[in-house]
């Protein structure tokens, strides 16, 4: 599992609301082009959905764990690759600090693809993060 965190000038509760809502990831996760097939508007455990990334891969989501404004866990699964994201918000001073986990495992043949894209995938979070942060800080600021 690999950690990384990014400080978002809002409250965590503002930060948490918009990063766990699925119908929001578009606008800032770099891979995602789309998602279908919520199950639910409102964020819940059990909630499901399908990514559609740019490569075109389909993945199954579920929130898995949610905690406001605290924690919140997806897992994805695509063939025989399942992926776990974990955002943990704390507040401090001027805003919070949000800290991702990112785990991937591969099953199978599929085994060794784990930690390499286990890399991939926590090189991109924070970018992700940090293109979140600077929409809700536009967002807070009336731009």
């Amino acid at each position: 599992m690999l950690t990384s965190s990014v400080h978002f000038d809002v409250p965590a509760r503002t930060a948490f609301d918009y990063l766990v809502d699925p119908r929001n990831r578009p606008a800032w996760q770099s891979s995602l082009r789309r998602i279908e097939d919520l199950s639910s508007e409102t964020p819940q455990v059990g909630q499901s959905w399908t990514d559609v990334t740019s490569p075109g891969l389909r993945a199954a989501m579920v929130t898995t764990v949610l905690d406001p404004p605290r924690v919140w866990t997806e897992r994805g699964t695509w063939r025989g690759i399942a992926a776990e994201l974990t955002l943990r918000f704390v507040d401090v001073p001027l805003g919070c600090t949000v800290t991702a986990e990112v785990r991937v495992t591969g099953s199978g043949l599929l085994r060794p693809a784990g930690p390499v894209i286990t890399a991939a995938a926590a090189a991109a979070v924070p970018t992700d993060l940090k293109k979140a942060a600077r929409s809700l800080s536009a967002r807070a600021s009336g731009q």
